[in-house]
């Protein structure tokens, strides 16, 4: 989304609040999910622009609906996952660098938040997802859902076999 932002950069207001949905098939920003994780069709975004005698800050909340498997469990997930987004806010031409990722850049008064946003939810959105965090997992053997009770496999302890080699070291001694 572009924010006019010419009545806060000539002082007329102080804040700004602003809410929209960004579309998670944009061409123009398209939201790749990751592996086994499925998006919803929008993220909601809502935020405020502040300016304290000309420093301006932006800060918003994106919310992105999704659906994915457990990374232990396989069970279906289905959560929301919030990010929140804090920049400062510098005019073009006003800065020696503006490359630098911690500012977004306002070009003839219109600041486009988009790109940034959908970069940070790419980076931030955890790698790995849990149905709880003590998720028990499938038995190795079997493979049924321990979160639902133990298995009735033999409980007996068996040796990777790649490390059968340093038992018979032990053997020795």
């Amino acid at each position: 989304m572009v924010l006019d932002l010419t009545s806060l950069i000539s002082g007329k207001v102080s804040t700004l609040d602003f809410e929209y949905e960004l579309d998670t098939q944009s061409e123009d920003n398209p939201i790749i999910a990751p592996d086994d994780v499925s998006f919803a069709q929008s993220v909601k975004v809502r935020g405020t622009l502040t300016d304290t005698a000309g420093y301006i800050t932006l800060e918003a909340t994106a919310e992105l609906d999704y659906t994915s498997r457990c990374a232990r469990c396989l069970e279906d997930i289905f959560g929301k996952f919030v990010l929140q987004f804090n920049r400062t806010v510098a005019i073009s031409g006003t800065l020696q660098d503006e490359d630098n990722d911690s500012f977004v850049i306002v070009k003839n008064g219109k600041l486009d938040i988009d790109r940034e946003l959908v970069e940070d939810l790419l980076l931030e959105f955890p790698s790995r997802l849990l149905c709880k965090e003590e998720c028990a997992g499938l038995c190795p053997k079997c493979g049924k859902n321990l979160n639902f009770g133990p298995c009735d496999c033999p409980k007996k302890k068996e040796i990777d076999p790649r490390l059968a080699i340093f038992a018979k070291l032990l053997e020795n001694d």
